[in-house]
């Protein structure tokens, strides 16, 4: 491992403005990465913390080439830009794509509206699909490439009867999503074995320390349980890097990061985060 894993290569992060996606970014642009990040929110949200230009400003503290493109996952024809204006943008094709974009609505199943389950499946799973099959071609043709699918613990079925209540209420619509990305990257992975394109996706051990998971969660769990996004930022620079023999699998940060012997740095990567 060197300081600079990423530099020379180009990278498309998506759902950067804020969270995991935003600490993603800085993580791979302190690396050496050549960036594009994406999102819908450039200058400021309607309540959430976090937006494109402050990450933009973050990244390019680490010397890094960072652009904006700002798009709607949930839109067909918005998302079918990002690839093209990606790879105009930074020079060349695409070498690590990180799919972290999510729409998390959460009620329960009975409730759910075609509108809103539409919109689930749109962002978490159609979305990941179409940008990887923009960025495969040339992946296959230099015989590399990364793919990172974001998922979620709530994906894993609940042990039971009798059922523990959900830390989340009303998330089951986003575990069905996220199960569905899981068995996606793997179907992938599979047929492009041999190729040298890994696909793998990675939970995070537990919940992280986002904007959007605090206001969820706020209450119903303590502070010190939350995750610090370095962690998944970290595993994720170890799944943009890693050799061709570990793709198709859903990972665990930590558990991945153990595995492999790497510390969890600060998102600048000048220090471990813990000593």
């Amino acid at each position: 491992m060197t300081e600079r894993e990423l530099a020379g290569r180009r990278v498309v992060v998506t759902g950067a403005s804020r969270g995991i996606g935003a600490g993603i970014a800085e993580r791979l642009a302190a690396a050496g990465a050549d960036l594009v990040i994406t999102a819908r929110t450039v200058d400021r949200h309607d309540h959430l913390a976090g937006s494109l230009n402050e990450t933009l400003e973050l990244c390019r503290r680490h010397g890094a080439r960072v652009e904006v493109i700002a798009a709607d996952l949930s839109d067909p024809e918005d998302r079918a830009r990002i690839v093209p204006e990606s790879v105009e943008t930074l020079g060349g094709p695409i070498d690590v794509l990180v799919n972290n974009a999510a729409a998390g609505i959460h009620r329960p199943l009975d409730e759910f509206t075609y509108r809103h389950a539409r919109v689930m499946f749109e962002v978490n799973v159609h979305a990941p699909l179409e940008l990887t099959q923009a960025v495969l071609p040339p992946m296959r043709e230099r015989g590399e490439g990364w793919i990172v699918n974001i998922s979620s613990g709530a994906a894993h079925l609940h042990p039971g009867p009798p059922y523990v209540p959900p830390v989340m209420p009303g998330n089951g619509m986003y575990g069905v999503v996220k199960a569905a990305l899981n068995r996606l990257t793997n179907a992938m992975a599979v047929e492009l074995w041999g190729t040298g394109v890994r696909l793998n996706t990675l939970d995070p051990v537990k919940p992280v320390a986002s904007e959007g998971a605090v206001e969820h969660l706020q209450g119903r769990i303590p502070a010190d349980q939350f995750e610090p996004v370095e962690v998944m930022a970290e595993a994720t620079l170890a799944l943009a890097t890693c050799p061709a023999d570990l793709t198709g699998h859903v990972y665990v940060d930590q558990p991945l990061l153990d595995q492999l012997g790497r510390r969890v740095m600060t998102l600048d990567g000048a220090s471990p985060l813990r000593s």
